[in-house]
């Protein structure tokens, strides 16, 4: 059976000493999370995710959600009172609006729930973190009246929330969707059609779920200038806000999927239902962008989840399994054969995955923090420099986290030998659960454009400049320590690498677009890179003056260790992807389709 620990020590550790949390103890929120607080806030929520929620994970995943003749859906054994011990300790309004019922703390504090809640159980934590993308989105674009009925009872857990955009003819290109809102005299919409791949569309967790649906008014504008938002609860609310006559809205079929099988992804057929504008007509784009930038950070933490639970149970499985004796002589004479952790190739497998995600943990931490600023901070300058800071690295996240994250989780299974094939281990479930999140929420190609076409040159590039000159700051401020120097060096090559991408498409990408899209995912995959560099960057400063003061500090040894192996054996990977990069689209376009 798998295991799992919450890294609390290691989040604490990024939040204090690397990222500076203390810092921000200005800000709204923020005074009432010092850092022993988010101490006992992250305790509570590691022992919630060990305890309650892992054990349900492969049980889950075995048992599946089951759809009954009148739509409704069971979920698995134990889900229910799982989902009701999450809501009832406050962990879905930990950053919501206290005017609805939330604490309003941190976003950042949600960020490291969300990645504990994944890890242990990336199934179940699919509701809460669905329904807590629609809370921001009727926070945000909501009227008053709709913001008073919905918010409160789904902070509260009470009622789940669900986001459906796509159709069975269009996923990325929302501007086909055909799904269709009729007004009504009373104001209300009737909305009909088909939206599919819906997470968490139809359970048994709460009283009542509210879809946000994407829909087109009668008349409106062909295109994405044409779309709509509606909120459109599975009960119409009664006077006095309880759950009243079903709605023309039911689970047609849970499709039948690789993973994430404790979750009820749906086929959601709409029928005539009644739903409300949220925002304005036409401008619902926009209003649902909000939801789907916080579910691709979210996605980005499962990416880090799933290689963070694979990491951990291919370590203790590395540190077990007796097979072969070390190449450099024998270190367990006392037993047949050594641990396959004395192994050179092991070793490399594990420390790419673990230096993967201890950088990973301290950049989404890092761009959560930027989100937080860029909602709560007092200063407009500031605001706006944090929120250019998070729309760049969105992409970079969601695309690169999960990519490698799935990646790790390959990796991880491969530790196991063909006992990583058999279910039982539950090393096969990670990689199959990890897949998706490269797939949902904007497939990973499609961040990769989207960084390249339309986030690098937004505002004149203001973002991607800035970004060039924090790093650039902190390489010139430790350039000439000494104890820095296995890190500075690696990461001024792959930042020069980087700013030579970003000139190449600067300079060939305008005249021939395909070379932007040729080289967008290596380009992704390379801005990563030098993120996660310049988060080792960080760590090991921190780290090195941690080792001053106390010299025998494992942890901070440790820190050491893994990110020099970053910097040595993964950062280079910078000069590849600038190779690729360079050679432009020709090749790749000139063969015809008939000829593939």
């Amino acid at each position: 059976m798998p295991t799992y620990r919450a890294p609390v020590e290691d989040t604490l550790y990024l939040l204090r000493d690397v990222l500076g949390y203390e810092r921000f103890g200005n800000l709204p929120g923020f005074e009432d999370a010092g850092l022993d607080t988010v101490e006992a806030i992250l305790s509570e929520a590691g022992k919630l995710c060990e305890e309650v929620l892992a054990p349900l994970n492969r049980s889950g995943d075995q048992e599946g959600c089951v759809r009954h003749a009148d739509g409704s859906v069971t979920t698995p054994k134990g889900f229910k009172e799982a989902f009701r011990a999450f809501t009832e300790g406050g962990w879905l309004g930990l950053s919501a609006n206290p005017e609805y019922g939330g604490q309003g703390l941190p976003h950042t504090l949600a960020c490291v729930c969300n990645e504990f809640s994944s890890a242990a159980n990336m199934a179940f934590s699919m509701y809460p973190g669905l329904t807590a993308g629609a809370i921001a989105a009727l926070n945000e674009h909501g009227s008053a009246e709709q913001k008073a009925l919905y918010l409160p009872r789904m902070i509260e857990g009470r009622w789940t929330g669900t986001m459906n955009l796509t159709e069975p003819h269009c996923g990325t290109d929302l501007g086909l969707l055909k799904t269709k809102a009729s007004p009504q005299p009373d104001g209300s919409y009737r909305i009909t059609g088909t939206k599919i791949f819906i997470s968490a569309g139809e359970n048994d967790l709460a009283e009542n779920i509210v879809h946000l649906v994407l829909a087109r008014i009668d008349g409106a504008p062909e295109g994405v200038k044409g779309i709509s938002l509606f909120v459109v609860p599975k009960f119409i609310v009664d006077a006095d806000g309880n759950p009243g006559a079903r709605n023309g809205v039911v689970c047609g079929s849970i499709e039948h999927k690789m993973g994430i099988h404790a979750n009820s992804t749906c086929v959601m057929n709409y029928d005539g239902a009644t739903g409300w504008l949220v925002g304005e007509a036409n401008k619902g784009l926009k209003a649902m962008f909000v939801m789907m930038n916080e579910a691709r950070l979210g996605v980005a933490i499962q990416g880090l989840a799933q290689s963070e639970v694979a990491y951990q149970n291919a370590v203790a499985y590395a540190r077990d399994r007796l097979q072969g004796r070390a190449l450099s002589g024998t270190k367990a004479p006392d037993k047949p054969a050594d641990p396959i952790i004395v192994h050179p190739d092991v070793r490399r497998t594990l420390l790419t995955i673990r230096s993967f995600n201890e950088a990973a943990r301290a950049l989404v931490l890092w761009t959560a923090l930027q989100g937080d600023v860029s909602h709560r901070s007092a200063d407009e300058k500031t605001r706006i420099a944090a929120d250019d800071m998070m729309g760049l690295m969105t992409p970079v996240l969601k695309g690169v986290l999960t990519d490698r994250g799935f990646d790790n989780a390959v990796a991880a299974q491969q530790m196991f030998g063909g006992h990583g094939y058999i279910a039982e281990w539950g090393m096969e479930q990670f990689v199959r659960d990890a897949r998706i999140a490269m797939i949902y929420e904007g497939a990973n190609g499609i961040q990769a454009l989207d960084l390249v076409g339309r986030k690098l040159s937004a505002n004149g590039g203001r973002a991607v400049m800035a970004f060039f000159k924090e790093v650039g700051g902190f390489l010139k401020e430790n350039a000439a320590d000494a104890g820095m120097a296995p890190f500075v060096a690696p990461l001024k090559q792959a930042s020069d690498d980087l700013q030579k991408a970003t000139m190449w498409f600067m300079t060939n990408a305008m005249a021939k677009p395909d070379n932007a899209g040729a080289g967008s995912t290596d380009y992704m995959h390379l801005f990563g890179l030098v993120a996660l560099g310049f988060m080792w960057g960080k760590m090991a400063k921190a780290s090195l003056s941690a080792l001053d003061a106390n010299p025998g500090d494992h942890f901070h040894s440790a820190k050491l260790m893994t990110g020099r192996f970053f910097m040595e054996r993964v950062l280079p990977e910078t000069s590849l992807r600038l190779t690729r990069i360079a050679t432009g689209a020709d090749t790749m376009m000139a063969m015809p389709a008939e000829m593939f």
